[in-house]
Formats: structure tokens, C-alpha cells, sequence
């Protein structure tokens, strides 16, 4: 089956939710997307302050983007010039079917 849609997925520190949002309106095939606050845990607690690790998790702003198979690189590209070093986390699928109802 080849897929021509994905779903993006980033989790971001809060601290860069703005400037995330700022980058992906100014990608012109990556402009529908989605971002919700989530709890992420890690086994070993990585960059987590000691607060977090108390807690056993760590905020995060997640986004998700619907993108097309030829613009996933762009979007990557992007992230990486503006978020190099961030701590930013991403994973991308394919998108078995969408719609509305």
C-alpha cells in the first residue's frame, strides 16, 4: 500500500510553543495542524528537573500536522534550522485513511 498523506507528530517544551506555532503558518503545505498540552514519561527521566522527576512526567506541547509525502522533508528541514538542539521529538506515520462525519 503506498501512502500519500502523513501525520506528524511533535512534542515540544512549552517554553517553544509560540515559536512553534510562528514556524509552521509560514510553511504554506503544512499550515492545517493540531497542538494539545500532553504529559510525556521517560523510564529514565531525561531532561527532567527535579520536579519532574518527582512527578514522573514532563510537560509538553504536542503537534500534530497532516501533511503530503513530498513535504515531509521541507518540514523537517525547517525544524531543524529553527529548533536545532531543542529537545525536539518527532515521529511520522502514514495516514491510513481520513475524513469527517
Amino acid at each position: 500500500m503506498s501512502h500519500e498523506k502523513y501525520l506528524i507528530i511533535i512534542n515540544i517544551p512549552p517554553s517553544l510553543e509560540e515559536s512553534m506555532v510562528d514556524c509552521l503558518l509560514t510553511l504554506e503545505n503544512a499550515q492545517n495542524f493540531t497542538s494539545f498540552r500532553v504529559s510525556a514519561h521517560d523510564p529514565f527521566n531525561q531532561n527532567f528537573s527535579v520536579d519532574e522527576q518527582v512527578m514522573g512526567r514532563q510537560r509538553k506541547i504536542r503537534f500534530e500536522l497532516h501533511v503530503e509525502k513530498n513535504t515531509i522533508g521541507l518540514v523537517l528541514t525547517r525544524l531543524k534550522e529553527g529548533f536545532s538542539g531543542a529537545n525536539l521529538e518527532y515521529w511520522i506515520m502514514p495516514i491510513i485513511e481520513q475524513g469527517k462525519i
